[in-house]
């Protein structure tokens, strides 16, 4: 995998570009200008990342992702990740068929639903699953593969299904283990 050099990263655009980011030369990045990269991120193989997009520290996405921030935007706090062919939508069309669908036809003859997601630190979403508009994946949780997320979730918890549901805590070792792998970064 080739990842595109800083001053390529610099020269597409982007609204911020931290230190060590990755971003593969096969990812397809549209609006630079509303995308923020934070430190130490990476961007893998055939990702397709659009619109309003906050990505902070240590998050990856892994190859095949789309990541579709819209107007509202989708947030990506510290330490969170997506595993391969995850899909995020920040909006999407009303599909009972009482209004026209799809970006070619104007707004006045759709109903998309837009509303903003987070995806909380230490949030790790497996596997070809999907998240619909509107959601906040809480701190800490995990999301099994193949998993629709549609509703927001509460903190700590092992999320899986179509819909998602809580099937468990999740443990919070990893905490420890953040503070012991930012003093090594030091």
């Amino acid at each position: 995998m080739a990842y595109l050099k800083s001053e390529t990263l610099l020269a597409m655009g982007f609204k911020a570009v931290g230190k060590n980011v990755k971003v593969s030369d096969k990812a397809s990045i549209y609006n630079p200008e509303t995308i923020e990269l934070g430190d130490c991120s990476r961007i893998d193989d055939f990702c397709v990342i659009s619109g309003h997009v906050k990505i902070r520290k240590y998050v990856h996405l892994a190859p095949f992702c789309l990541v579709a921030g819209g107007e509202k935007g989708v947030t990506f706090e510290d330490f969170s990740g997506l595993a391969y062919g995850v899909q995020v939508f920040s909006q999407s069309d009303d599909y009972s068929g009482k209004t026209l669908t799809n970006p070619t036809v104007s707004d006045e003859f759709k109903n998309e639903r837009k509303a903003s997601i987070r995806i909380g630190r230490h949030v790790i979403i497996g596997a070809s699953s999907i998240v619909f508009p509107g959601v906040d994946l809480a701190d800490g949780c995990s999301v099994g593969a193949m998993t629709l997320v549609n509703k927001s979730t509460q903190p700590w918890g092992i999320y899986a299904g179509n819909p998602a549901r809580r099937i468990k805590d999740r443990k919070q070792d990893l905490l420890e283990l953040e503070v012991k792998f930012l003093k090594g970064q030091q």
